[in-house]
């Protein structure tokens, strides 16, 4: 108990400090960048998800807080769409070999996973996966499985806005100072958790089924 209110009087502790400090410089020197802005972190987004190694849950926090919730949402959105497209494609059209050479063995083991747990025939499941952390690795497995585009796009835009909001909402709303955005996103980051738990749950209990 003591513990976590140390650790959460810590971290509103560095946030103050980073909303007086440290956020108004930067801010100023992203405005000065104009449109290189984003595009940067479109392009380390991008390549974080083509190169699913990466990590890429902090551009999410950092495009709120240095672009703010409108421009940081719709720079990581749109990035997402066109990155896991991409992801599909090379899968669906260049298949195994090309993908393995690209990601590496040890991701290539992952996108295995998803790529044989025939999800693309329950549309639900599919949409919650891309909504976790593993969103990298479902576009390249549902590319490998052959799954059409026309069953692919109507998850990804929903995953993408449903997982993409309360994350860039909460960098936004942490760097901003503004109260209604951060409490809005906390309370979407924690149902999203909530669902992501229940997908992974239900992955794992469908591929003991299969097994």
């Amino acid at each position: 108990m003591l513990l976590g209110v140390l650790i959460l009087s810590g971290f509103v502790g560095v946030t103050l400090l980073a909303q007086a400090h440290l956020m108004p410089p930067i801010r100023q020197a992203v405005e000065a960048m104009g449109v290189w802005a984003p595009l940067g972190i479109m392009l380390l987004r991008g390549l974080s998800i083509v190169l699913p190694a990466l990590p890429s849950t902090a551009y999410s926090l950092l495009a709120g807080a240095l672009l703010g919730f409108k421009t940081g949402f719709l720079t990581i959105a749109v990035t997402d769409l066109i990155a896991c497209l991409i992801a599909f494609s090379l899968a669906r059209y260049w298949g195994r070999g090309p993908v393995r050479r690209l990601v590496g063995d040890k991701a290539m083991s992952v996108v295995e996973r998803f790529s044989g747990s025939r999800l693309e025939s329950n549309f639900f499941l599919m949409t919650g996966l891309l909504m976790t952390g593993f969103f990298d690795f479902v576009s390249y497995g549902l590319g490998l499985a052959g799954t059409s585009l026309q069953r692919f796009m109507p998850a990804l835009v929903l995953s993408v806005v449903a997982s993409d909001l309360p994350i860039v909402a909460l960098g936004a709303g942490v760097f901003d100072g503004g109260k209604t955005t951060l409490v809005a996103s906390i309370v979407g980051v924690f149902l999203l958790a909530l669902v992501q738990g229940k997908v992974r749950r239900r992955f794992a209990a469908l591929k003991q089924l299969k097994g």
